[in-house]
This record gives C-alpha cells, sequence and structure tokens, in this order.
C-alpha cells in the first residue's frame, strides 16, 4: 500500500518530521517488529540496521617489558535494542552505516595498545581470556555513547614479529613436553611391545587351543565314520540274524503248526485206533479166554472120565502085549510087580502129559503154572 512501511526483522524504521509524543527531544520515531502508515511529503522514513556486524583488530603492540607482539583480534558488535542506544546510533550513522566497524576497530586499537602495555609477554600468552575481558571492558562505556553494544571478542594471533622471545618461552616447556613425550613414546613402545607379545602368545596359546580342539573335533569326526562305516555290515549283520532269527522262529512255528496237523491228522487217529483195536483185542482176547476156560473145563472132565474108563483096558493091553514077547523076568513075583508097575507109571505119565496140555489151552492167561501144575496133579490123585 502506498505510504505504509514494515521494516525487516534486524532493522528500525525511523520516521522524521514530526515531534515525539513523550516531549523528548528525539527528532523522529523509532519503529520495531511491525508496520507503520508514513504519511508522503510530509513525513519521511529511512532504515538503521540492528544486524550482528564485524570488526577486524590487526596492531603491533610494545609490553611492558618492551618487547613488541602483534596482535589480530574479532569483535562482534550490534546497535543495542533500546530506544537510547538506537536514536544514538541513528544520530552518527544513518548516512553511512559502513562507518561502524572502521570505527569500532579503532576504538578497541587503541584499548588494545593500552591495555597490552600493561603485561607482560608470559602474561599475554598464558592468559588471553583475561586480556579479551579487560578490552571489552574498558571499550564497553566509549562504546555505548554512540550507541553501540559488544558481544564478544575473540584474540586470533598473538607473536613476537620473529624476535623468538615467545619461541624461547616455550623451548623450556618444549623441552619438558618433549621429554615427556620421549617418555610416554618409550613407554608406550614398551606397552606396545609387551602387547604385541601378549599378543602374540595369546595368538600362540589360541593357535594351540585351536589345534588340540580341531584335533578333537577331528578324532569325533573319524569315530563317527568309522562307526559309520561299521554300521552298515553292522546293521546287515543285525539284519541277517535278525532275518535268520525270524526264518528259525518261522521253521519252529511251522514245524509246530506241522507237529500240531500231524497229531491231529495221524497220531490222534492212530491214538485213537490203537486204543480201538486194544480195547476189542482185550474185549476178544477176554471172550476167547472166557470160551477156552469152558471149554478147556468140559473137554478136561470128559477126557479125564474118558482116560479113567479106559486105563483098566492100557494096562491090560500092555499086559497083552507082554504075553507075547520074550521077556525074562528076574526076581519071580517081584520082578513081574516092577514090570507091571512101570507100564502102571508110564500110563499115569501119557494121561499127565495129555492133562498139561491141555492146560496150556485151558488155564487162564493171568493163572500161574504153579497153581495149574498143582490144580492138576489133584485131579490125577485117586
Amino acid at each position: 500500500m502506498f505510504g505504509y512501511r514494515i521494516p525487516q526483522p534486524d532493522e528500525a524504521l525511523l520516521i522524521s518530521g514530526r515531534r515525539s509524543r513523550d516531549g523528548g527531544e528525539t527528532p523522529f520515531r523509532i519503529v520495531t517488529g511491525h508496520g507503520v502508515f508514513v504519511v508522503p511529503v510530509l513525513r519521511r522514513a529511512s532504515t538503521l540496521t540492528l544486524a550482528m556486524q564485524e570488526a577486524e583488530v590487526d596492531e603491533d603492540c610494545y609490553t611492558t617489558q618492551g618487547l613488541a607482539v602483534h596482535v589480530r583480534a574479532v569483535i562482534a558488535f550490534k546497535v543495542g535494542d533500546d530506544t537510547e542506544s538506537i536514536t544514538k546510533a541513528a544520530r552518527r550513522f544513518r548516512r553511512d552505516q559502513r562507518q561502524m566497524p572502521a570505527l569500532v576497530g579503532r576504538i578497541f586499537s587503541g584499548h588494545l595498545r593500552s591495555i597490552v602495555g600493561s603485561m607482560t609477554v608470559e602474561s599475554i600468552i598464558r592468559d588471553q581470556q583475561a586480556l579479551a575481558e579487560n578490552i571489552v571492558g574498558a571499550s564497553k562505556p566509549e562504546l555505548a555513547r554512540i550507541g553501540l553494544v559488544v558481544d564478544s571478542l575473540q584474540i586470533s594471533q598473538i607473536d613476537d614479529k620473529d624476535i623468538g622471545y615467545i619461541a624461547a618461552l616455550a623451548k623450556p616447556h618444549q623441552a619438558e613436553v618433549d621429554k615427556a613425550a620421549s617418555v610416554a613414546a618409550a613407554r608406550a613402545a614398551q606397552q606396545a611391545a609387551a602387547a604385541e607379545q601378549e599378543s602374540a602368545r595369546n595368538q600362540a596359546e589360541y593357535a594351540r587351543q585351536t589345534a588340540i580342539v580341531r584335533a578333537q573335533y577331528q578324532a569325533e569326526v573319524d569315530a563317527e565314520q568309522r562307526k559309520a562305516a561299521a554300521a552298515g555290515p553292522l546293521a546287515d549283520a543285525k539284519a541277517q540274524q535278525a532275518v535268520i532269527e525270524a526264518q528259525q522262529e518261522v521253521a519252529r512255528r511251522n514245524a509246530e503248526l506241522r507237529r500240531e496237523q500231524l497229531t491231529a491228522e495221524v497220531v490222534r487217529p492212530a491214538e485213537a485206533e490203537a486204543a480201538r483195536v486194544r480195547i476189542a483185542a482185550e474185549a476178544e482176547a477176554d471172550a476167547i479166554r472166557r470160551r477156552a476156560e469152558a471149554a478147556a473145563s468140559s473137554d478136561r472132565i470128559a477126557l479125564e472120565q474118558r482116560m479113567i474108563e479106559l486105563l483098566p483096558e492100557m494096562v491090560r493091553a500092555a499086559g497083552t502085549g507082554l504075553g507075547g514077547a520074550n521077556v525074562t523076568v528076574l526076581n519071580g513075583a517081584t520082578g513081574l510087580n516092577e514090570v507091571v508097575a512101570q507100564l502102571a507109571g508110564q500110563g499115569s505119565a501119557v494121561l499127565r502129559s495129555v492133562l498139561e496140555n491141555l492146560d496150556v489151552t485151558a488155564r487162564p492167561a493171568d493163572e500161574p503154572r504153579g497153581e495149574a501144575d498143582g490144580r492138576r496133579r489133584a485131579q490125577l490123585e485117586p
């Protein structure tokens, strides 16, 4: 919009052409952070930078010892944010704001020479922070009068312009540092050698243990391989043995089955047939024995009766036979009686033989022979 001005965040808008409302002597109005309408022709607006700026100091100074030192420093400054500082800076630098770094550098150069002149080279080198604080402290009042504030001052370089004083100051320390460095280097080398030896020992021990473990693993692998190699024949042998045992078991079961079949098909029928035959034979034998006993008993009785009836005829026939025979009888009547007695004994012997033959047939199978003989003699005796 025509006549409406907005300052940048790091700028202050200066509006001139009217008096200050607070009755002060400020010939312009200061606007920051917002826009404002500037009446054309009646008002004039300009800007003042509030951004951070930088100034450099590069001076040759003399210490209290009369030694020349070269100091280089960098100053960071800006216009103060308050109205008074902006007013002071606007009055001095509104037309040419580029003068601020040059003016600040000259102010710090003067204070730098003054402060370095009251110090020794050793104190300057040893306590650079104190030097910077002293310079900033001495410059603040003067900078405040022109509306500027210092944020920081950093000393970037201090040297003695190749005189060698600072280098000479550094030599004892450098020697100590070199000595300490040599000792540290020797100690480090010793420690490195010890560490290297320890590492070599550890590596050797690790290699030994690794070899042992590898040998153990290899032994286990070889053992397992041997087991695996033997497992095949062993498994085959066990399988063959199992097959043989199974075949034997099958054969045994087949034999048992065959035996049971034979028992059922042959033995038991044979046993049954044998039992039947034995029973039939025993029955037949018992019947025959009973028939024989009955027959023998009836035949013996009839024969004995017949023999008794024929005995006188047999004796008589014997006597008749002797009548025609040429026999010389000794001892008279006595000798004759003996002959007759012999004939009678022979007849008795014939009868007894016939009875014995009949007894063999008629005697029961379970009757002792002695009992049969006694019984027969009892039958023959008169």
